[in-house]
């Protein structure tokens, strides 16, 4: 069967969901920096051996912190819109887990378009851990998923994961640059056959394949 992709006009405009958009570059400068140091204090909490006065003082310092930022929230389902370096405009929820602009616990994964489908790296610390110095298993399948969604809503148009297999092929390094990659196999109507690697020096670690269901956006 061939690859029967649909051309990149025909995928929804930001009004077909009926939820809050933000442009990527309107997320604010300030936010952005926000992010990057929760993430970074994520990591810290999990593996501080700090005395018991840092931390109760600390924890005093972030629920002050917690209720300033609460006392505004976005809607839930809110959009971000984002544009490729290769012109290539996607639409993805701005607090997703695996690569949400706004959520400080999304590993740093920016996927960008190649002849073959989506390509990104990302080095995972051990916020991402699962067994002793490598990646939850759980977490190699976000990554994939995200990838897989990611090409099959850019080469055809947005779905859902219908079904995701991964063949953990060897063990997943933290601290190390990873490669993901992912591509469309073939189409059948509303279905659309991807698959997808993760490597760690040039080796696969990991390969995934899923079933997404493209969603039928009305007219």
């Amino acid at each position: 069967m061939t690859v029967n992709t649909q051309p990149v006009a025909e995928r929804p405009e930001r009004s077909v969901f009926g939820l809050p958009v933000v442009e990527q570059d309107q997320i604010p400068t300030e936010l952005r920096s926000l992010v990057a140091r929760v993430h970074d204090l994520v990591d810290a909490v999990a593996n501080t051996e700090a005395d018991t006065e840092v931390l109760a003082e600390a924890a005093q310092t972030v629920e002050h912190i917690t209720g300033e930022l609460n006392v505004a929230r976005r809607q839930v389902g809110t959009m971000v819109l984002r544009t490729m370096p290769d012109g290539t405009i996607t639409h993805g929820t701005i607090t997703n887990i695996v690569d949400g602009a706004t959520n400080p616990v999304a590993p740093p994964l920016n996927l960008e378009r190649t002849e073959e489908g989506l390509r990104g790296e990302v080095t995972l610390n051990t916020t991402y851990q699962g067994p002793p110095g490598l990646v939850h298993g759980g977490w190699i399948a976000a990554l994939l998923d995200q990838a897989l969604g990611g090409v099959s809503a850019i080469e055809t148009s947005p779905g859902l994961t219908g079904k995701l297999e991964v063949d953990y092929r060897r063990p997943t390094p933290l601290f190390t640059p990873l490669e993901v990659t992912a591509r469309v196999e073939r189409t059948e109507g509303r279905k659309v056959f991807v698959a997808g690697e993760i490597r760690a020096h040039g080796e696969i670690t990991a390969k995934g394949s899923a079933l997404m269901i493209r969603v039928e956006i009305p007219e």
